[in-house]
């Protein structure tokens, strides 16, 4: 099924793996509040045991370096795309005010990218990830 929206994650290529996989569930987590209708309903099994909804579509990831966090970032927010950032300095914070407050004092172009995600219609996401490989 092709989807008129998508959901692109993009993370910086020099992170150990557990901060990559860190930064795309909590990057994740920040894109399911941009619409109602990106979240699907319930799962049940079965033996009637009910699991959380997920998003109704794939998530595609991507890599890329500083610089082209930097772009993708800049193009998402030309084009009014919902965004998520994940910053350096999260990998130290310890508490969701300290996360907001780490992102709050740093201006947007010196911002220390690590992680992206953007939720938009599909060409327009498609122009912001021009250039990025899928991770993996």
């Amino acid at each position: 099924m092709r989807f008129d929206t998508k959901i692109a994650v993009i993370v910086r290529d020099d992170l150990a793996d557990w901060q990559k996989l860190n930064v795309t569930a909590f990057l994740s987590s920040g894109l399911a509040h941009a619409t109602d209708e990106m979240v699907g309903k319930a799962y049940e099994d079965a033996s009637g045991n009910t699991y959380l909804p997920m998003f109704r579509e794939p998530v595609l990831v991507y890599a890329a370096d500083s610089p082209g966090l930097t772009r993708t970032r800049t193009r998402a927010l030309s084009r009014g795309l919902a965004t998520a950032v994940y910053t350096e300095e999260l990998f130290s914070t310890g508490n969701e005010n300290d996360n907001r407050a780490a992102v709050r004092a740093v201006a947007a172009d010196d911002l220390r990218l690590v992680g992206l995600a953007v939720y938009g219609p599909r060409n327009a996401v498609d122009k912001v990830t021009k250039g990025l490989r899928l991770h993996g």
